[in-house]
Order: C-alpha cells, then sequence, then structure tokens
C-alpha cells in the first residue's frame, strides 16, 4: 500500500484518538449482545421496538457484527427530538435486538431520511433460502437476472442499475467490500453463503454516500453471526431432492475479556440439469469456514478498547456452464444440457482476514479495520465455436447452416470442418482486495440541535490478474476429443486500482424534523498492463457525491423524508481517455408508518443519469476482443415506485399471522442514440428501454406461528424483461418469461433447543426462462423439497 494513504489513514485514527482522550467518563459498558438462537422465539412474545433514533450503533465496519451497543443515557433525547409528555414509555430492545435495529448514522430504521430494509434473523430462518436473489428480492426495489438457479454467482440490480454479476451495487460483508475487485473488476464472481448471515442491510436513497464504490443504486451489506456471550453451540442439517445437503454448524464462549467464535457451512448438490448421454452431475459443492476472536484491551473506563480478529476461508467446485439451450429444446425439456458442455467447471478458493480496533466513549466510537481477501479462480467452459457464434446457432438452428452446428453441440454430428471446431478454455483469474478503513461515530448536542455524525476514511487496493487460454475439441461420436493443436492465449493482463474514499454525514434534529447531510469523495488511480499487445495505461479520476435525506415525523409513527444524491461509479482500468464514470442526479421521496409489529411505506424514485455506462463481459455475451471495454450510454432516466407492508395480527391465543407484501414498478429510458458491442444493447435509439429492468415485480409471504411451530406461504412475482435494449411490444426470443413461485415452509420446535424443518422450493414447479444471456436459454430452478433440523445449546 502507498505511503500517502497510510499516512491519511494513521492521521485519521490519531486525530480521533486524541478527540476521545476529552470525552468525558462513559457508563458501564453494557455486555456484549447475546446471540441470537436458531429456532424463532414463540410468537407469543411481542416485537421489541425500534431502536429510538439517537440509539448509537456500529453499522458499516467490520465491528459492526461485533462491538457491544450501549444505549444512551437516560437523559439524552432521542435523536428526533423529546417526546411529548403524554408520550408513552417504551423500553429499550435487548443489547441482542439493538444490533439489528440501527442502521443509517444512528437514526433507526423507522426514523432514517431515506428507504432502508433490514433482514433480520427471524425472517432469514423462516424461509431457508439458499440464493440470494430469492432472498433480497423480498425487498422493493431490489430485482435480479437468474443463471444457475443456485444463485451461486447472483445477478442483482437495485433501482434500474445494471445487475449483471451485481456489479453496479456496492458489496459488504460487516461493512468491509467483499467483491473480488470492486473498483478494477467489481463483477461478484463471489458471493457469501446466505445461510452463514444473522442479517442484510439492504441502503438506498442519500445514505448511499455512506458506502461505496458504487453509489446510484445503493449497498447490500451481510451481517455475519456475533461472538455469543456465553459457551454456545449450533447445528443445522438438512437434505433434498438432487441430492441437496447442508450441514452448518458453530461453536463459540466468551469471558469477561476475550471470547471466540468457529463456524462451518458445507453446501451441495448433484445438480437439476441433465447432460445428453452423460452419467456426469451438474451440480456443485461450497464451503465456507469463519473464526473470529475478540479481546478487551481496556473492559472499563474513559476509552474501552477491543482488538478483534476475523478469519475465512471458502471453495467451490461446480460444473456450471454458460451454455443454454435453443428456445424449442427448453419447451421439450428445460432441464436439458447439450453434450458440448460436459467438460464446464469452475474451481475457486478464497482466503479473508480482517483485524479491527474498537475505541469507544461515552459519545464516541472509532473502528479501524485492517482487511485482505484473495481469490484464485478458474472457468473452464464453452467459449464458442471457431466459424460461428453460439448464440446466432441457438436463435435459429434449423437453419441450413446452422443446423449443422447445432448437431455438433448436441453431439449428433461429428465435427467435420475447422469451423465446427469448438473452443474451450479456462479463464484463470487472481484478484487482490485489501485495504485499511476507520470510521468514526460521534454525538452530541448544541442548542435545540441534536447530531449524530459519522467519518470514515478508506484507502483500498485491488487487482485482477487475467490469464484466459482456449484449446479446440472436435465432436466425435458423440464425444469431445481434444484437437491438438497449440493452445490459444486470449487474454493476458493485469487490472489494478488504488482508492482513497472518505465520507461524512450528520443525522440533525430538532423536534419532529431530522435533516442528514453527507458528502462522498473518491480518489481513484488505476493502471491496465496488456502483456499481449505490450501496453501501459494509466487512470486517474477524483469525484464528489454530495447528498441529504429529510424526514419529518407527523406523528410519532407516521413520518414524510425525501432526498437527493449524486451517485457514482468508477470506470474499469485500460479505458480511453473520452470513458467516463457513470454519474446520475437521484431522488426520492415517501411516507412510512411503523409502530411496534407493523411498517407501511411507499417510495417513488427518479434516477436521472448524465452518462450512463455498461462493460462488455463473457457473461452478457462479449466477444473476446471487447471483453472489459465500457461504453457510455449517455444520458438516460430511471424511475419508479416501491411499496412495502409489514403487519403482525395478534388475535390471542399465542397465535400470530405475520404478513409482508413488497412492489416495485420500474421504468427506463435512454436518452440517446449510440451503438455498443455489447449484445444487450447493439443500436440503441432514444426512447429504448435497458434489458433485464421488470417493469412490475411482486414478493407476498403470510405465515401463522403458535409457541413451537410456523408455517408460511411465499410467493415471488418477476415481470417478462427485454433481454436487448428497445421499446414496443418486446419480440419473441428477446424477452424471459414471466415467473411467479411458491415456497412452503414449516417448522416445530420440538424442544427448547431442537427443531425440526421442512421446505418447498417452487412448489409450483413453474419452468420459465430467466435468461438467454451468452448463449441459449436457461431456466429458474424446479420444484426442490427439503426436510432438516436444527440444534442450540
Amino acid at each position: 500500500m502507498g505511503a500517502p494513504a497510510w499516512a491519511v489513514a494513521v492521521v485519521s485514527f490519531v486525530v480521533s484518538s486524541l478527540a476521545l482522550a476529552q470525552a468525558p467518563a462513559p457508563q458501564e459498558a453494557s455486555p456484549p449482545p447475546s446471540e441470537t438462537p436458531l429456532a424463532p422465539p414463540p410468537a407469543s412474545e411481542p416485537a421489541p421496538e425500534p431502536a429510538a433514533a439517537g440509539a448509537p450503533s456500529v453499522p458499516g465496519s467490520a465491528a459492526a457484527a461485533d462491538a457491544p451497543l450501549q444505549a444512551p443515557p437516560p437523559s439524552e433525547p432521542p435523536l428526533a427530538g423529546p417526546a411529548p409528555s403524554d408520550a408513552p414509555v417504551v423500553e429499550a430492545p435487548p443489547a441482542d435486538n439493538r444490533r439489528f435495529e440501527s442502521v443509517v448514522v444512528g437514526t433507526s430504521e423507522a426514523k432514517t431520511s431515506g428507504s432502508i430494509h433490514i433482514l433480520k434473523p427471524e425472517k432469514l430462518q423462516r424461509y431457508e433460502l439458499d440464493d440470494p436473489q430469492a432472498i433480497l428480492q423480498s425487498v422493493p426495489g431490489v430485482y435480479g437476472r437468474g443463471e444457475d438457479g443456485f444463485g451461486l454467482r447472483p445477478n442483482l440490480g437495485l433501482r434500474g442499475v445494471n445487475p449483471d454479476r451485481s456489479k453496479k451495487v456496492t458489496l459488504l460483508e460487516d461493512g468491509i467490500l467483499f467483491g473480488p475487485a470492486p473498483y478494477s473488476a467489481p463483477a461478484a464472481y463471489y458471493f457469501p453463503l446466505m445461510t452463514r448471515m444473522q442479517s442484510v442491510r439492504v441502503l438506498k436513497g442519500p445514505s448511499s454516500v455512506q458506502q461505496g464504490p458504487q453509489t446510484v443504486g445503493g449497498s447490500v451489506d451481510l451481517i455475519t453471526r456475533d461472538i455469543p456471550a456465553q459457551e454456545s453451540f449450533g447445528l443445522d442439517v438438512a437434505g433434498g431432492q438432487y441430492l441437496y445437503g447442508k450441514a452448518h454448524g458453530f461453536f463459540g464462549a466468551s469471558t469477561e475479556r476475550a471470547g471466540f467464535l468457529i463456524e462451518g457451512v458445507h453446501l451441495r448438490s448433484n445438480g437439476f440439469k441433465d447432460i445428453d448421454n452423460s452419467d456426469a452431475t451438474t451440480g456443485f459443492h461450497r464451503n465456507e469456514w469463519m473464526a473470529k476472536a475478540r479481546y478487551r484491551l481496556v473492559p472499563d473506563g474513559e476509552l474501552r478498547q477491543t482488538l478483534q480478529l476475523k478469519l475465512g476461508y471458502s471453495d467451490e467446485g461446480s460444473n456450471e456452464t454458460y451454455l443454454g439451450l435453443s428456445d424449442a429444446d427448453f419447451a421439450a425439456n428445460p432441464l436439458r444440457r447439450y453434450k458440448a458442455s460436459q467438460f464446464d467447471h469452475m474451481q475457486w478458493h478464497r482466503t479473508q482476514a480482517v483485524l479491527s480496533h474498537v475505541l469507544e466513549g461515552r459519545d464516541v466510537a472509532v473502528t479501524t479495520s485492517l482487511y485482505r481477501q484473495d481469490l484464485d479462480r478458474t472457468w473452464r467452459k464453452v467459449n464458442g465455436f471457431r466459424g460461428i457464434s453460439i448464440s446466432d446457432v441457438l436463435a435459429d438452428p434449423t437453419s441450413a447452416r446452422n443446423a449443422i452446428y447445432y448437431a455438433v453441440l448436441t453431439g449428433e454430428q461429428d465435427s467435420s470442418t475447422p469451423g465446427e471446431t469448438i473452443l474451450i478454455g479456462p479463464n484463470h483469474r487472481v484478484f487482490v482486495n485489501q485495504g485499511i478503513q476507520s470510521i468514526a461515530r460521534w454525538t452530541a448536542k448544541t442548542g435545540p440541535l441534536s447530531h449524530n455524525a459519522e467519518f470514515g476514511v478508506r484507502y483500498h487496493f485491488d487487482s485482477i490478474d487475467r490469464r484466459h487460454t482456449q484449446d479446440g475439441f472436435r465432436m466425435v461420436s458423440g464425444e469431445l476429443v481434444a484437437e491438438g493443436g497449440t493452445t490459444e492465449v486470449t487474454a493476458d493482463n493485469k487490472d489494478s486500482t488504488h482508492a482513497l474514499a472518505l465520507h461524512a454525514t450528520d443525522a440533525i434534529a430538532w423536534g419532529p424534523l431530522v435533516v442528514t447531510p453527507g458528502v462522498r469523495l473518491e480518489i481513484i488511480r488505476s493502471k491496465s498492463a496488456d502483456k499481449l499487445a505490450d501496453t501501459v495505461q494509466h487512470g486517474s479520476l477524483e469525484a464528489l457525491m454530495p447528498g441529504v435525506g429529510v424526514y419529518g415525523a407527523l406523528t410519532p409513527a407516521l413520518g414524510l423524508f425525501a432526498g437527493a444524491y449524486r451517485g457514482f461509479s468508477p470506470p474499469a482500468p485500460g479505458q480511453p481517455q473520452a470513458v467516463g464514470p457513470e454519474k446520475s442526479v437521484n431522488y426520492e421521496a415517501g411516507a412510512r408508518w411503523a409502530r411496534r409489529s407493523e411498517r407501511f411505506e411507499v417510495v417513488g424514485f427518479f434516477n436521472d443519469y448524465s452518462n450512463l455506462t455498461d462493460v462488455c463481459t463473457f457473461s452478457n455475451g462479449c466477444l473476446n476482443d471487447n471483453l472489459d471495454r465500457q461504453v457510455d450510454a449517455g444520458e438516460a432516466n430511471i424511475y419508479g415506485l416501491e411499496a412495502f407492508a409489514e403487519k403482525t395480527f395478534r388475535p390471542g391465543g399465542g397465535i400470530t399471522f405475520p404478513l409482508t407484501v413488497a412492489y416495485t414498478f420500474t421504468r427506463t429510458k435512454l436518452l440517446n442514440d449510440f451503438r455498443s458491442s455489447d449484445p444487450q444493447f447493439g443500436n440503441v435509439v432514444v426512447g429504448d428501454e435497458l434489458p433485464y429492468v421488470p417493469h412490475h415485480q411482486l414478493y407476498a409471504s403470510i405465515g401463522i406461528e403458535g409457541a413451537r411451530w410456523g408455517a408460511f406461504i411465499s410467493s415471488t412475482y418477476l415481470a417478462s424483461m427485454r433481454e436487448q435494449a428497445g421499446q414496443g411490444e418486446i419480440p419473441e426470443g428477446l424477452k424471459t418469461g414471466a415467473l411467479l413461485t411458491f415456497d412452503v415452509n414449516a417448522s416445530w420446535n420440538i424442544t427448547r433447543w431442537g427443531q425440526l424443518y421442512v421446505s418447498g422450493r417452487n412448489i409450483l414447479d413453474e419452468a420459465v426462462i430467466v435468461g438467454r444471456r451468452p448463449y441459449g436459454a436457461r431456466p429458474n430452478a424446479p420444484r426442490t423439497l427439503i426436510g432438516g433440523f436444527k440444534i442450540q445449546l
């Protein structure tokens, strides 16, 4: 790492520490939060009230899941202003719930001046889902493009941004960027296993300036399990169709000064697709290990200090392919795979280390984290024919010319010409993601105003080293046979980025009004070295992103909010000088009703792009010569409406009925003519709509819970989406199918420490085309039945 950036981080840490030294003596520290049990609490227990708007929290940092949270002194008024004298007295939620309540600059989810959603432990445990897209689609404004059916490499978008590989969303785990190379190559070819997560925070609107570099749509922060306050053990074992298997266990304990946690997950499936005339499986296996350790250097006194270490290891082997089917073959059997894909295989391993220091006073907390993550991946897969595009063949497999290539793909005909040679090769990539960040949070009062401020600085370095090769294979008697020629090197390059990011926000409360101004600064220096072309390119960029949000409480439960901020997405290294970053000015306004066990929210948003960008990738169907090239699409508008309703009905007798509904309406419009080598765009004219953005998405869930049991049914509707920019009626072959799925889940707490559960995913066995990129139609996951048990002691 460069010395100047280290100096900035160190100076920031020292200044914050000196400021803390002036802070008055704190109250006695609260004990660390206890672990949330695997089995949900009895439904008859009332849900906790949302945290007070002024309750301090530690979101957006590596310590978010580990640092003890301290309630404000009783004499301190909440951030939203003093309560009226006749207001009912509400007890603060217990410590183990507070860590899931406050999310943005100390404001609660109910009082924040932006669109914020938290998926808490009880929600994640109800549905037993592994696919991140299936989980996050319960949040309005979040949608995705299906690919493998398991969610191994999800394609997530927020508020109309390109969902390809989730590259336009800031992805974090415990406040640390987890993408393989978030600046140099933001395509997320790694995504953590969701069964390991205790909470998920989705931030949209003005709060996006807190977390970057991608601020146009927002961020998704995954929160891992905390170190338990006392000895704790848990086990979750499940099995199901297609030889699905899950084994998830953890063990942890704490003393007054030290604590640890060890957690491991194994997830597998034989896959639901069948390769023509082959016994090979199309499934995967994933392993993830996490270890946490915490030591309280100074547990009491003016300044409490804690040292924390988090280590992680992950690996995957999956027989995944980019090769899909023709529409006719999909209609006959959506779970088929062609013989040409029999060698396709993804293999990767990843390591993670985060060392954090937490300094806490009465009104200030500073968390400084040093992190390093390495990912080494190799994906051997069908890249194409030597003589024609596979996507063109599958779009019209019956034409005189294409029929021959189609027969070779399926193994029904031997390769007879050089053009019928199938090119298969491993794309080997090595990623580095490392940096240091420090986040300080400070609460104070100036006259009638209450302040809850956050200041952050991060120096970050990441890189991607690509070496892509391919060899020719001929189809002979239904089997792939190596051609025996020289291995072709299609890419040999390295991109790297140094980035310094600073942000500041302050939630200023005066009576029922909360105004939250914020600003983010990104200073980026990049380098791209192409060994094949023997060229080196350097890039530099500075971007300032201001924003402001306002929340006004009309009643204790009802409030209006609005905000505006500048969106930003950096260009990839090695782009021509004429290529610029993605920029927009984003607006939102809405109303929110929130009180115990219920929340109703409606938000309108409008994203006004001065420059929308697109980068060519394999997953989009781009050719080797165009990979990683950026195209500036110019001006564009994305607008829509998000509605959310959540209420728990309590008729009595220990029975509750939880209900959740989330709806998103989105429209897009490109405002400039341009040409792109990305098949998702092609030749664009003014008025065209963006690809892979549904006009309508609806999620609904209803359940019934007793003291020891629960049952839920949930449904997701995703409207048909364009697969290529255009307007008017979508042509057949260029749109996904409208998908309506139903899931059911039931659980029974057989003892205080044990639970049995069953889950049925896509119980009506609906099958539609979820995408044709890059090579042909691919399905959603079929009906899958799963059963399991959980133990927690």
